[in-house]
C-alpha cells in the first residue's frame, strides 16, 4: 500500500493535476492532532485565504496566533471569529502593510518575545506596476521585501523562543522565472503581474535556502511551501481568468493550507531545514532549465534586499544571536 502511495504521489507531482483538488484528495494527508498550546505564532497576510485557514487551524490547535493584517476592522473581525470557531481567546490583532518598510519596523518593535513560529503568507499579484509611498515596487516589496526585512528583525525573538520554525508561502508558478537581481523592481521592459509575481517567490525559496543554514545552530527550522492552485480571494481577484478556468478543479483555502499547518505543527517537519514543500513532501525547487540562479545571484540578492530594506547585517550576524 505505502509502494502504491509513492507512486501515485511521483506521478501527480510530474503532472498538474498534483496541483488541484484531486491531487490533494489522492495523496495521504492524516489529521494534524498536536496541542500548540503555549505557542505564539505570528501569520502575515492572515485575514483571507490561505492566511485565515492556517490561523484559524494553528488556533484551533491551541496556539496563540498574532494576525497581521492593514486593515483593523477586517482584521478585528477576523480574529473574533476564529475565537468563536476554535474556543481559544488567545487570538491578539497587529496592523501593519508588509510592503512599507516603516511600518514593517514598527511591527517588529511591537512584537512581544515569545515566537515560536513565523508564517510569511502576505502576497499580491496586480495587473499593473504600481509603487509603494516609499517609491518600491509594490509586488516586490510586499511578497518579497517585507519578508526579507520582517524575519531578519525578527530573528533574536525567535532565537529567545528557540525551538522555532519559519514558513515561506512560496507558489508552484516560480517553477517558471529566475530570480532577476538586476530587475527586483520590475522596471525594465513591460510589466507582467503574473511573471514579477513568480520572481518574488523564487526570491522566497531562494531566502529559505540562506536562512536555513544560518540559522539552524541557534535552533531555527526554515521551510517553504506551495499550496497548489487554491480558491481564494487573491486568485479570483488577480487570476480571473485562470479562476474561471480551473475553479472545478481548485483546491479549498484549507486543503492550501495544510501543509503550512503542518510544517508549523509536526514533529517530523522539525527533523529537517531548508525544504521546499507541497503537499507535505519535499519537492525539487527547480523543474524547467534556466531557472536556476548562481553563487553570486544569491549575494547580489541578499544585497539589495539589504539596500532596499534599510536592513544592514548580514548572513553572519543571524547566526550570532545564539
Amino acid at each position: 500500500m505505502l509502494y502504491v502511495m509513492r507512486m501515485r504521489d511521483r506521478l501527480l507531482d510530474k503532472s498538474l493535476l498534483g496541483y488541484t483538488s484531486l491531487g490533494y484528495v489522492w495523496r495521504s494527508h492524516p489529521k494534524i492532532d498536536v496541542d500548540l498550546t503555549g505557542r505564539t505564532v505570528v501569520v502575515t497576510g492572515a485575514t483571507s485565504g490561505l492566511g485565515k485557514c492556517t490561523s484559524t487551524e494553528l488556533s484551533r490547535l491551541g496556539a496563540t496566533v498574532v494576525l497581521v493584517g492593514r486593515n483593523r476592522e477586517k482584521t478585528e473581525g477576523v480574529a473574533k471569529e476564529i475565537a468563536k470557531q476554535t474556543g481559544n481567546t488567545t487570538v491578539r490583532v497587529e496592523l501593519a502593510d508588509l510592503s512599507l518598510m516603516a511600518e514593517v519596523r514598527a511591527l517588529a518593535e511591537r512584537l512581544e518575545t515569545p515566537i515560536h513560529i513565523l508564517v510569511n503568507n502576505a502576497g499580491v499579484l496586480l495587473p499593473t506596476r504600481t509603487e509603494t509611498t516609499e517609491g518600491i515596487e509594490t509586488t516586490f516589496a510586499t511578497n518579497l521585501l517585507g519578508h526579507f526585512l520582517l524575519t531578519n528583525l525578527l530573528v533574536p525573538k525567535l532565537v529567545a523562543s528557540a525551538p522555532a520554525r519559519i514558513v515561506n508561502v512560496s507558489s508552484g508558478g516560480m517553477y517558471t522565472q529566475r530570480i532577476s537581481v538586476n530587475d527586483l523592481q520590475n522596471a525594465r521592459g513591460t510589466y507582467d503581474g503574473a511573471k514579477a509575481y513568480a520572481r518574488t517567490k523564487r526570491g522566497q525559496v531562494i531566502l529559505t535556502e540562506l536562512w536555513a543554514e544560518a540559522l539552524a545552530p541557534p535552533g531555527i527550522v526554515v521551510h517553504a511551501m506551495h499550496p497548489g492552485w487554491a480558491d481564494t480571494p487573491g486568485v479570483s481577484k488577480s487570476l480571473p481568468r485562470f479562476y474561471k478556468l480551473t475553479k472545478p478543479l481548485l483546491r479549498t483555502a484549507a486543503q492550501g493550507a495544510d501543509t503550512i499547518v503542518w510544517l508549523c505543527a509536526s514533529d517530523e517537519a522539525a527533523q529537517s531545514t531548508g525544504l521546499f514543500w507541497h503537499d507535505r513532501t519535499p519537492r525539487p525547487i527547480h523543474r524547467f532549465p534556466g531557472t536556476r540562479e548562481s553563487a553570486e545571484d544569491r549575494r547580489v540578492l541578499w544585497s539589495q534586499l539589504c539596500h532596499y530594506s534599510g536592513w544592514s547585517g548580514t548572513l553572519d550576524s543571524l547566526a550570532m544571536h545564539q
